[in-house]
């Protein structure tokens, strides 16, 4: 298939970090216009697999393409597709919202006009507006993570990398980044969504893979995955963990309780 239809390939991926193996030969294509949820345990390698594709972090053999290029000999034009969200973000603290808007629609070359417009459209529609003259250090968590989401959508990229977008969100902007994710999805645009919430993950995505350990352990939609686990009639939650062998906790609850 053309890099178009697949804009995401990793083929026989590993990183390592010293004696940890942090990704182990991992396969992985998706799909132009898909959501797929990356879950896993701490540790199994959603965020390195996640930053390889980005480019943050080389692997230490196979490749990654993103839309047809090597991200490693392409590192700018990858990144001028990419919106990326990160699970820990690091801000200019000393700016004011619209500053680091004003900066980030900079980097990507977006004309001055068509610049302030966006940042206008997002600012109202995830309730920043008045705020964003204040300095970012003074936001709560939640307006923080606005203002990332704002900054990966802001140059329409074609690939969102999500990890843990969610974080922090009042229940209407959480309502109205899921939507517009959904939206963009059906637009084209190619969404890697990494989350904790099962509930998330199995009601946004279109198929969901399962990192255990630095592998692959199952991908697919959720009736692939019922029958993967042969478990016909269950929810994401009973599958995750049965697959990733942590689905007995009654011992260790009752443990906890002695």
């Amino acid at each position: 298939m053309s890099s178009v239809s697949i804009p995401v390939r990793l083929s026989g991926v590993t990183k390592r970090y010293g004696d940890i193996v942090a990704v182990d030969y991992l396969d992985l294509e998706v799909k132009c216009g898909e959501v797929l949820g990356l879950l896993g345990p701490n540790g199994s390698g959603k965020s390195t697999t996640i930053k390889m594709i980005l480019g943050l972090v080389k692997p230490d053999s196979g490749f990654v393409d993103v839309f047809g290029m090597n991200v490693q000999e392409h590192p700018v034009e990858v990144k001028r597709l990419i919106g990326y969200v990160p699970e820990s973000p690091r801000i200019y603290e000393f700016l004011t919202g619209l500053e680091f808007l004003d900066l980030i629609g900079d980097i990507y070359g977006l004309p001055l006009k068509e610049k302030r417009e966006r940042i206008l459209k997002y600012l109202r529609a995830l309730g920043l507006e008045g705020r964003e003259g204040d300095l970012i250090s003074s936001y709560s968590r939640g307006m923080k993570q606005k203002i990332i989401i704002i900054s990966a959508l802001i140059h329409r990229p074609k690939l969102l990398l999500l990890d843990e977008p969610l974080t922090g969100l009042d229940p209407r902007s959480a309502r109205i980044v899921k939507d517009l994710i959904r939206e963009l999805a059906s637009e084209g645009v190619t969404v890697i969504l990494s989350t904790h919430v099962l509930e998330i993950a199995e009601a946004m995505c279109d198929r969901i893979a399962i990192m255990f350990e630095g592998r692959l352990l199952a991908i697919g939609t959720m009736e692939e995955l019922r029958r993967t686990a042969e478990m016909p009639s269950s929810d994401l939650e009973d599958i995750f963990l049965k697959l990733t062998g942590e689905e007995d906790i009654k011992p260790i609850i009752e443990a906890l309780l002695k």
